[in-house]
C-alpha cells in the first residue's frame, strides 16, 4: 500500500512516517518545505508521480493566536489547502484523510462531542479548519475527517515539552485550570489512523480516554518528572490569552469504540511519552 503524508515535518507527521515504515506500506512523506499543499500544481504532481493508494494530511497552521491577524493564511492553509487535496484525490481515485481538530465546536456543550455534534468554531484557527472539512467532504465521498486534540508527539512543540522546559529553570507555572480537553499522544492517532484505513470513510474523533483540565495535565507532567516546581491554577481571565480557547472540547470516542479501536488513557500515553523522551535518542 502506498501512502504519501503531507506535512511530514510536524509532529504528528514524524510520527506517521515512524508507524508506517514497515514492508506492507510504501511510504511518501512531503514537508511542507517540499509540498506546498495552497500549491495546486505541486499536489497534481506529486500524486501523478507517486500513484499512492491513500493521502494522508497533516499540515496545518495550528497558531491559534496568529490566525487571528493571519487570517488569508489561516483560511488558506487550513481550508483551501484541504480542497486542493480533496480534488487531486478525488481525480485520482486516492482515498483521503485530513487531520481537524476539537477547535470546530464552541467549546459551551461541557459533555463530549460526538461526530455528529454542531459545529461552530469561535476562533479563526477553528474556522479556517471546519471550512476544509467542509470543503473536503463535499469535494470527495472517499474523504475521512479526523479530529483530535491536545496533542503532543515527539520531535514537537508542545505543551508538555513546554511545561519541561519551564520545570528547568522556575520555581512557579500559572496554568490554566478552567479549559477541558483531552490530551493526546500523536503514536496513539496513529495506531488508531492505520486501523481507520480500511474503515468506511467519515468523520473520527481520536483522543487518549478521559479528560482533565490543563493544570491537571501540568501537574501530571510535573509530578512524573519529579520536579521541584509549583503548578499555580489560575482562570483563563487571569491568564489572559490573546485568543479565548474552548472551555469544554472533550471528544467522544464512542464511534472510534464501535469499530473496534480503542486508545489508552490519557495519563497512560503521556507517561509512555515522557519515558520515550528521557529513555531514546531516537527522539
Amino acid at each position: 500500500m502506498k501512502i504519501i503524508i503531507t506535512g511530514a515535518g510536524g509532529q504528528l507527521g514524524k510520527e506517521l512516517v515512524r508507524l508506517f515504515n514497515m514492508e506492507e506500506y510504501e511510504i511518501f512523506p512531503y514537508s511542507k518545505q517540499q509540498v506546498d499543499i495552497t500549491n495546486r500544481t505541486q499536489i497534481k504532481e506529486v500524486l501523478e508521480k507517486d500513484r499512492p493508494d491513500i493521502l494522508i494530511n497533516t499540515a496545518a497552521f495550528t497558531q491559534v493566536d496568529l490566525c487571528e491577524t493571519e487570517l488569508e493564511k489561516a483560511y488558506l492553509i487550513n481550508g483551501i489547502g484541504a480542497y486542493y487535496l480533496a480534488d487531486e484525490a478525488r481525480e485520482k481515485k486516492v482515498k483521503f484523510f485530513h487531520i481537524s481538530t476539537d477547535y470546530v465546536f464552541s467549546g459551551d456543550k461541557y459533555q463530549p462531542y460526538i461526530e455528529e455534534d454542531v459545529t461552530d468554531p469561535k476562533t479563526i484557527y477553528g474556522k479556517s479548519k471546519r471550512l476544509g472539512e467542509v470543503l473536503a467532504l463535499t469535494t470527495y465521498e472517499n474523504t475521512t475527517i479526523i479530529r483530535t486534540s491536545w496533542l503532543y508527539g515527539h520531535g514537537g512543540n508542545n505543551f508538555v515539552n513546554t511545561i519541561k522546559k519551564l520545570a528547568g529553570f522556575s520555581k512557579e507555572i500559572r496554568v490554566v485550570y478552567d479549559q477541558y480537553g483531552c490530551p493526546t499522544y500523536t503514536k496513539d492517532v496513529g495506531i488508531a489512523l492505520q486501523k481507520l484505513l480500511t474503515k468506511p470513510s467519515g468523520i473520527y474523533h481520536i483522543s487518549n480516554y478521559g479528560n482533565c483540565s490543563w493544570f491537571e495535565f501540568a501537574t501530571e507532567i510535573i509530578s512524573f518528572l519529579n520536579a521541584k516546581v509549583s503548578v499555580i491554577p489560575v482562570s483563563s481571565k487571569e491568564y489572559g490569552l490573546k485568543t479565548p480557547r474552548p472551555m469544554y472540547s472533550v471528544l467522544s470516542s464512542k464511534k472510534l469504540n464501535s469499530n473496534g479501536i480503542f486508545l489508552q488513557g490519557w495519563k497512560e500515553g503521556l507517561h509512555e511519552y515522557l519515558k520515550k523522551e528521557a529513555d531514546s535518542s531516537e527522539y
